[in-house]
Formats: C-alpha cells, structure tokens, sequence
C-alpha cells in the first residue's frame, strides 16, 4: 500500500519533511496551498515555486503541487506542471484546487462558480492540461546538427480547445513532460472523479470510506487513497484503499515517526507513474 504526506506552508522546515518522507519511501509529497494570502499576514511561495525548490533536492519521491483551477490561467498551469516534470525527471504530479470563495475569485476579479458550473470548469481545465501535454510527440524534438533543426514541427500540435469560459489553442511551450502527462490528484468530492489518475477520500467513518471508494472505482479512477489524519493507524485501510494520505498539524512537530512507524518501504520507481503502476499514457495526437 502507498502511502502519500501532505506537507503545509512552512518553508522553514520543507526540505526536512520531505527528504523524511522520501527516506520512508513515501510514494509523494502534496504541498498545500492557497490563492490568499496567509491568516497571520506575511508571505506565502505558491506550492508550484516550492515544488521546483524541492525538485532537485530530492531524488525518488513525486512532488505533487495544489494549482487551484479555478484561479489559475490553464495554460501557464500547464505549462508549469511539464516544467516540473522535466525538472524532477519524471516525479510530478498535480493535486486539483478548487477554491471557489469569493474571495479566492476576486483575486482574478471573476465571479465565483458554484454547483454544475463549477464542476464543468474543472473539468475543462485537467482536460485542456491532459492535451497540452500530448501537444508535443514524444518524438518531436529531434536536435538535427546537420540541418539545423531543433524539432519536427509535424510532430507539435495545437490543441484547440474550447470550455465554457476560455479557449485554447496550443501547442505547449514545453516539450511533452518525461511521464507522458502529469500525475493528476484529486478529491472525490470535485466530481471530475473519472478524469483523476489518482483520487483521496476523507471519509468520516471506514463504512462511508468503502463506499466512496467503491463508488470512486466505478466511476472510473486508477487508484483510491485515503486521505486522514498523521496520527491514524494506516494498516486498518489494507485491502480498502490502494494507498494513505497522510496530513495534519501533527506532521510538523515529529518527523521522526515518518522512518519509525512507516518506513523504510520498499525502493520507489523512476518516475511517479512506474512507483504507483500507473501506466505512460498514450498521445492522443498520434492515434
């Protein structure tokens, strides 16, 4: 069973909580975050700045990012998780914000989305993701000395979308990320379950955890995570849930329990897809 932790906005101490978890063999790290500003006043690096931080300060661990899609422009959300995933070597994944307050919209001065609306704006945007990182072939850059040609521009494609409130037409500015597309993450609760590769459920009770899990699976998700308290007993979700995300205050004060209660565990795989068994999905450019 995989296990995930979920790490806050302290910058002081981020390096260390993470390079505690990779030393477990915790599968990923999520860095939360906000569009507004801290409570307490002062100054918070958006999650994707300290994601690339993190990038090359570790080696085996998946650094996946809150990008909130409803205050993020798609492209440079896009653009940014293929820059992440290059620079990791294939370690990036993306855990899909949805903050909808109005002062979250304010901040983009848009008003806020709510209900249907709301949910068809996220999944416009990981749709819109997923094609801009297909945008470039896997092929296309082909850095020919003798012709003096970087890429094969039959192999780059726009990507033409429309959504219900922004269009795009591509290609990428980055070439396709090294896992193909971005590990995408998110809560059941979205409802773009079927369009997340890997999806966390906060269940108040074990029996509502098996069923949303059991609802998640049918609508179409590759894996199931827990998502709970630092302090839970993790071996009560084996056979339930394909991995546990671990968050809460207690995360921040004992980095010690990471090694000695959850790990060592096994090696992790080269990339984030290879240590979950997600597969390297196909390019929808090249049929």
């Amino acid at each position: 069973m995989h296990l995930a932790l979920e790490v806050d906005g302290d910058f002081s101490t981020l390096k260390d909580r993470v390079a505690a978890a990779e030393a477990a063999g915790f599968a990923f790290v999520t860095i939360a975050d906000s569009p507004l500003p801290p409570a307490g006043g002062g100054v918070r690096l958006e999650a994707g700045v300290r994601a690339s931080y993190l990038s090359r300060l570790t080696g085996r661990i998946g650094l996946a990012p809150t990008l909130h899609a409803t205050v993020t422009e798609p492209f440079h959300l896009a653009t940014q998780l293929a820059s992440l995933d290059h620079a990791t070597l294939g370690r990036a994944g993306w855990v899909v914000g949805a903050e909808s307050s109005a002062a979250a919209y304010a901040t983009v001065g848009e008003p806020p989305l709510t209900g249907d609306d709301l949910r068809q704006e996220l999944a416009d945007v990981i749709d819109v993701a997923r094609l801009l990182w297909d945008s470039w072939e896997d092929d296309a850059v082909i850095r020919d000395v003798a012709t003096g040609r970087f890429l094969e521009p039959d192999r780059v494609h726009h990507v033409n979308f429309t959504g219900e409130r922004f269009s795009v037409v591509g290609p990428l500015i980055t070439p396709r990320p090294p896992q193909g597309q971005v590990v995408v993450i998110g809560a059941d609760t979205l409802g773009v379950t079927s369009r997340l590769d890997v999806v966390l459920i906060d269940a108040p009770s074990p029996d509502r955890l098996v069923a949303r899990a059991r609802q998640a699976r049918d609508a179409g998700a590759p894996l199931v995570f827990a998502s709970v308290p630092f302090l839970t007993d993790v071996d009560e979700y084996a056979g339930v849930v394909d991995g546990v995300h671990l968050r809460g205050a207690g995360l921040n004060r004992d980095l010690t329990r990471l090694t000695d209660e959850f790990g060592p565990r096994l090696p992790v795989g080269p990339t984030l897809r290879d240590t979950l068994g997600l597969p390297r999905p196909a390019n929808v450019f090249t049929g």
